[in-house]
């Protein structure tokens, strides 16, 4: 370590100095000043040039943090990650700035938030220090607290947000007069502060040869056969508790090296020791902010590790064959899309245990949509692969729609003045007596709420522990083991067994928190539904509040959805059990009664989606990202420019382009498509661009784009080129191929194209007429819809021959 420095006056100064020779700059300070912006700007301006990585954190407790201060970062250093801590009325109060320099790291950390006078002359207090372990430990800190649940990005969008929040807030609020009283709330971050001890040893000796289980096994033939059609992604949806990482370990035989990312480090422990299991004349090494073991066969990352320039690039492109991703935070997303980007291997496999594709949107987009293998729970337990379940739903008299909802979870403050009471604690207490097995895991909504319910049944006379990142009675592991010795009634929990640590013996789950997020609760159902000796089910005591989601959860359950029923109690496995107390009943058939229709949240799904992306998402990312069925685009309104006309998202340039040519998008949009054919000649028209893309085509010109389309992919050609007359395609014959494009999609779009489109039997040509400034917003577009429909149209083909072959 380098001589430690106090710093008491002009941090700029030290920052500026560091700035110039740092490749990465991370900085973490509980408020913004537009004053403090300005002075570091140049510095961080001339980084950005050079291509240091630059991430900005900070939040809004008290609403300090200035709209403007957050305006200018994103307009004039549109290269940095700026994210955001929503806190939500807790106190948040780092300042911490952390450099990756050439021969290490280097950080200050102290009293200067980024404003002028913290940055100048005001009194501060800093310690600077070089140091490559101690920058490793800092920024492995900041990175928990910058992809954290309660952080978004910074964008246009997201800053507008903030700036109406801001200004409502100063408008009531006297910030001196509360600034005393809110210091003392102590921060409760629900992070992996201490990692090293979430890992739970395996005591078995490997001294036996693994072989795949049958879902394991069905799950390999399939991706195999994906990668057969030269599919180069696919992702696997396996309920948890079938082995998803050593499916991912045994797929990885076909591959001299792999890297293998995910966003939890008691993950990537898990999954290398898995591997090991597998592959015992391999080596394995991790990366994440402790250990930097690159050069193994088998490398674990942290994504969050592994985003950093510094470790990407030490790398080569094409250094790994395999890569798999596990499921992911979506806070992280950005993150492996860069990865995916870098990276060239002969195969990037998605793993993950939640099966609805709209609340994980992010792990199908990073593979494209394209489903290898899907096995759901409920038909897992049908398959006896998994335990059957017993749920009972228990009335919960509480009123949450007093609390208030912020996007994407309950205000912890007030969602904790509710729950903190004796009257709840002793319903949940009855609801478990009644109910119970052996051995629960209880999933709360926060560290409060897990102590409060600790310190209530163990003042009952019932052997409880609370487990969280805070400090605990019991060290993890041991009360793991206590509980699966049955020495523990109840282990009460936040989020630490969503995934990554299991305990076969479990047998009762207990929900004492709203469900706000079907993944989640998807992922805490597995804990208890894998086999063991001596269980013959798993009991599962859900508390139905009116908080969201009450009566969506439901479908969780259900083995037949698309079945239309009378009521709310979703149709289960035959050796499965399901029982509402009468008023829960009552709860959710009102809530169902009352909830907002499809077409409103596709309204909802696009403006989340916005605000994450800070501008208008495209037709394509909004199938693939927005919490949404674009199916419903089609259902409810004409076309994509139709859905964004409906909503007031256009300009008065676009509503006039809009107005003018919405049959031409609605023929798009909805001309039939038995084959892609039309698409992919309407794609060969966009490839010219938008000062050309109308100007007639013929088919002899068209037929090599055509053929090179449809073959150049496996799944491409065995979908829309596996008929007889398509297979004698397979080899480039012109003649054929612009026969086949004369009798198909020319001749057949202009007899159904209401003159849109024409063909005289020799060129072919889109009929609008465009005037010159409404070529740009046309072709945009036309283009969108046409490359949505050709994503869709493959992807529905591949969903309808999972389905046929299940």
């Amino acid at each position: 370590m380098s001589k430690l420095q106090l710093i008491t006056t002009n941090l700029i100064d030290t920052i500026e100095r560091v700035a110039e020779e740092a490749s990465e700059i991370y900085i973490l300070t509980s408020f913004v000043m537009k004053s403090g912006v300005k002075k570091l700007l140049p510095a961080l301006q001339k980084a950005a040039i050079r291509g240091a990585d630059i991430y900005i954190g900070t939040g809004d407790y008290l609403h300090i943090t200035q709209p403007d201060a957050l305006q200018l970062l994103v307009d004039e250093l549109p290269e940095a990650n700026v994210r955001m801590w929503q806190s939500g009325g807790r106190s948040f109060h780092p300042k911490a700035y952390l450099f990756r320099l050439n021969d290490g790291g280097h950080i200050i950390v102290g009293s200067s938030n980024m404003s002028a006078s913290a940055l100048t002359s005001g009194i501060e207090w800093n310690v600077s220090a070089g140091d490559r372990e101690l920058f490793e430990i800092a920024l492995a800190e900041f990175e928990a607290i910058f992809y954290h649940d309660h952080t978004i990005p910074m964008n246009m969008e997201t800053v507008k947000k903030y700036r109406e929040r801001y200004d409502e807030f100063h408008r009531s609020h006297s910030i001196a007069a509360q600034w005393t009283e809110a210091e003392e709330e102590s921060m409760m971050l629900e992070g992996p502060s201490d990692q090293a001890e979430l890992i739970v040893e395996m005591k078995e000796l490997y001294t036996y040869k693994l072989t795949p289980r049958p879902a394991q096994e069905e799950a390999l033939a399939a991706l195999h056969a994906t990668m057969d059609e030269q599919y180069e992604r696919a992702l696997v949806v396996m309920a948890t508790g079938l082995g998803k990482t050593y499916l991912a370990a045994f797929f990885t035989k076909r591959f001299k090296r792999v890297l293998f990312i995910a966003h939890r480090e008691e993950i990537l422990e898990q999954a290398k020791k898995s591997f090991l299991h597998v592959h015992r004349d391999r080596t394995a090494g991790i990366l994440n902010g402790t250990y930097k073991e690159k050069d193994a066969d088998m490398i674990f990352a942290s994504i969050f590790t592994l985003n950093s320039n510094h470790h990407l690039h030490s790398f080569q492109p094409d250094d790994f064959d395999l890569i798999v991703v596990d499921e992911f935070h979506h806070a992280a997303s950005k993150s492996y899309e860069k990865i995916r980007h870098y990276f060239t291997p002969q195969f990037f496999l998605g793993i993950t245990a939640t099966p609805d594709r709209m609340d994980n949107k992010d792990v199908y987009s990073i593979c494209d949509g394209n489903v290898a293998y899907r096995i759901h729970f409920l038909e897992a337990i049908q398959k006896q692969w998994l335990a059957p379940f017993h749920y009972y739903g228990v009335y919960d008299d509480t009123d949450y729609s007093s609390v208030t909802w912020l996007g994407t979870r309950y205000d912890e403050e007030e969602l904790l003045a509710v729950q903190m009471r004796t009257e709840m604690a002793d319903n949940i207490l009855q609801a478990w007596l009644e109910h119970k097995q052996t051995r629960t895991i209880g999933f709360c909504s926060s560290i409060k709420q897990a102590d409060f319910l600790t310190r209530y049944f163990n003042g009952k006379g019932y052997k409880t522990v609370a487990l969280h990142s805070q400090a605990t009675a019991m060290t993890r592991p041991t009360a793991i083991e206590a509980l699966d010795k049955g020495q523990l009634d109840i282990i009460f929990t936040v989020d630490l067994f969503n995934e990554g640590v299991d305990i076969p013996s479990v047998d009762t789950i207990l929900f004492v928190r709203p469900t706000e997020s079907l993944t989640v609760f998807t992922q805490q159902i597995g804990r208890g539904l894998r086999i063991a000796d001596g269980k013959t089910h798993c009991v599962m005591i859900d508390l139905i509040g009116n908080y969201r989601n009450a009566d969506v959860k439901m479908s969780v359950f259900d083995t037949d959805p698309s079945q239309k029923k009378k009521g709310t109690i979703p149709t289960v496995p035959e050796n499965c059990l399901i029982n509402f107390e009468l008023k829960a009943i009552e709860l959710l058939t009102e809530m169902s009664r009352k909830r907002n229709p499809r077409k409103e949240q596709l309204h909802f799904a696009y403006e989340d989606l916005k605000l994450e992306l800070g501008r208008r998402p495209t037709y394509l990312e909004f199938h693939l990202k927005a919490n949404a069925d674009s199916k419903a685009i089609k259902e409810f309104h004409q076309s994509y420019p139709e859905f964004l006309h409906n909503i007031g998202e256009l300009n008065e340039q676009e509503e006039e382009v809009f107005k003018k040519h919405a049959n031409w998008f609605n023929e798009v949009e909805k001309t039939a498509m038995n084959k892609s054919y039309k698409m992919v000649v309407l794609k060969y028209m966009l490839e010219r661009g938008f000062d050309h893309w109308t100007k007639p085509i013929t088919p002899i010109e068209t037929a090599p784009f055509f053929h090179d389309y449809l073959t150049s992919k496996e799944y491409r050609k065995r979908i829309d080129f596996s008929d007889k007359q398509g297979k004698k395609l397979w080899q480039y014959d012109e003649k054929a191929v612009t026969k086949l494009i004369v009798d198909m999609p020319m001749t057949k779009w202009s007899g159904s194209g209401n003159g849109l489109v024409t063909f005289d039997g020799e060129r072919f040509k889109v009929g609008v007429n465009i005037e010159e400034k409404e070529k740009e917003i046309i072709f945009k577009w036309t283009k969108e819809i046409c490359m949505y429909r050709l994503h869709r149209y493959f992807e529905r083909k591949v969903e309808k021959t999972e389905q046929s072959n299940e």
